[in-house]
């Protein structure tokens, strides 16, 4: 599958009102990064750092939730997964050309 097929399958299930595009799904991918964040943070707790099968799988489910905001994000700015992936990278190759893949700050 690629980016721009689960795009376009995830938005058939996109259910928010269209006042609150791009402010609700912002805030269900923070929402659902707050979830995985979470189900890692447990994994070292009470697991001592152990990945269980089980803790593994609902780190996945989390992962695909916070796929699906992504997504829910870029159709509402009107991109696609693929430029913004193509994007990303081509930002990252920069970086590392340049030696500044370390550090802060957005425009390095």
């Amino acid at each position: 599958m690629t980016f721009n097929t689960y795009q376009e399958e995830a938005k058939k299930t996109a259910l928010y009102p269209e006042a609150y595009r791009l402010l609700y799904p912002t805030l269900g991918l923070v929402g659902e990064a707050g979830e995985l964040a979470n189900k890692v943070k447990k994994v070292l707790r009470d697991q001592g750092g152990t990945l269980t099968p089980e803790a593994r799988e609902a780190i996945l489910q989390e992962l695909g939730d916070v796929l699906w905001y992504v997504a829910q994000v870029a159709t509402d700015l009107g991109e696609s997964l693929d430029a913004v992936a193509q994007a990303n990278l081509a930002k990252l190759r920069s970086r590392q050309a340049r030696g500044t893949l370390g550090g802060s700050g957005d425009h390095r």
